[in-house]
């Protein structure tokens, strides 16, 4: 009895994850996006270079181009949406920026700005409507970090001393907008990599055993799934078929980690935690899910993307990457 249960729970996980693929919608442009925010199931944004910002109000079906006047030449890494009319996008350097829509797109406001030499910012998350915070690289070997409680309309930077220490040759990755997650309205946890990747909670860090050492390599993402439950992606970029070192779980706040039985088919930018036991991750090469919380993934795209959502408020999945490349997950 036992035995047949168990060949029967290996068929099913086997046909579910066979069932799950990734749908390639039409977007209508050619930048590189590594912004996305998704609403719900039907509205989504998403942003990237050359000043592109674009949403979809019908699921992804059709796509409205946003002008972003003046900044036409900026590299919009992240974004946040509130709905379809209220958004912010993060400009990542010369200067570093973050712009606010309240009237779905058609006009922007500046509402943080920094000149500073050296300024870049990673990535942008929001616990709720009011509270988020921006992560930057380090700035005389402290992370950059601002803060809003006001759906950011206001921002403030973090006391110097408050920010994480940064080792040399360790930064962050503007690769998917998710190498920041808020535990709450004040907690957050950052991730780190280039010759040194850490994982900063809470004021503590703890070294991670993803693959580390070159300015290319490192952690790009990390997904919550509760407070003691985090897995963190990534690799090296320039090896995009490598699955060495490229994912590790916790399951209880970051003491100690370990790798999945089957990993990821290479290097990924960015993982999602969905519902339940299912994970999303996906990079340079493919797309693979896990149903069994990150004990083993299966590749289910070959189509490689930067970054991949679950909606705030609904079941729907989506993708985004190179050259206009936008994705739905699909059964």
């Amino acid at each position: 009895m036992n035995r047949f249960f168990s060949v029967f729970l290996i068929s099913f996980n086997v046909l579910f994850v066979n069932a799950q693929k990734v749908e390639l919608l039409s977007s209508g442009f050619k930048s590189s996006l590594r912004g996305l925010s998704v609403v719900d199931d039907n509205v989504v944004w998403v942003s990237g270079s050359n000043g592109t910002v674009a949403k979809s109000l019908n699921g992804g079906d059709t796509w409205q181009l946003i002008k972003v006047s003046g900044f036409e030449k900026t590299d919009f890494r992240d974004i946040e949406a509130f709905g379809e009319n209220i958004a912010l996008i993060m400009g990542i350097d010369s200067p570093g920026v973050i712009l606010k829509t309240t009237d779905g797109g058609i006009s922007w406001k500046i509402v943080f700005r920094n000149d500073r030499k050296g300024i870049f910012l990673d990535a942008m998350d929001f616990i709720d409507e009011k509270y988020g915070i921006v992560i930057g690289d380090p700035i005389d070997n402290r992370f950059f970090v601002a803060k809003t409680i006001d759906v950011g309309n206001s921002w403030t930077e973090s006391n110097f001393k408050k920010r994480p220490f940064a080792a040399s040759g360790e930064a962050c990755f503007a690769s998917s907008g998710t190498n920041i997650r808020m535990l709450n309205r004040h907690q957050s946890i950052l991730v780190s990599g280039g010759l040194k990747s850490q994982i900063f909670i809470n004021q503590k860090s703890y070294t991670l055993p993803i693959l580390q050492g070159k300015e290319s390599t490192g952690a790009n993402s990390i997904a919550v799934k509760n407070k003691k439950h985090f897995i963190v992606a990534g690799g090296d970029f320039t090896q995009k078929d490598s699955c060495v070192k490229n994912l590790f779980i916790t399951k209880n706040g970051g003491k100690s980690w370990y790798a999945p039985s089957i990993l990821p088919h290479g290097y990924r930018s960015c993982v999602e935690y969905i519902a339940g036991a299912t994970w999303i991750t996906c990079g340079l090469n493919g797309v693979d899910i896990s149903n069994d919380n990150g004990n083993s993934f299966s590749l289910i795209s070959e189509t490689g993307f930067h970054v991949c959502r679950k909606a705030k408020k609904g079941n729907a999945v989506y993708f985004a990457g190179g050259n206009g490349k936008i994705g739905k997950l699909v059964n």
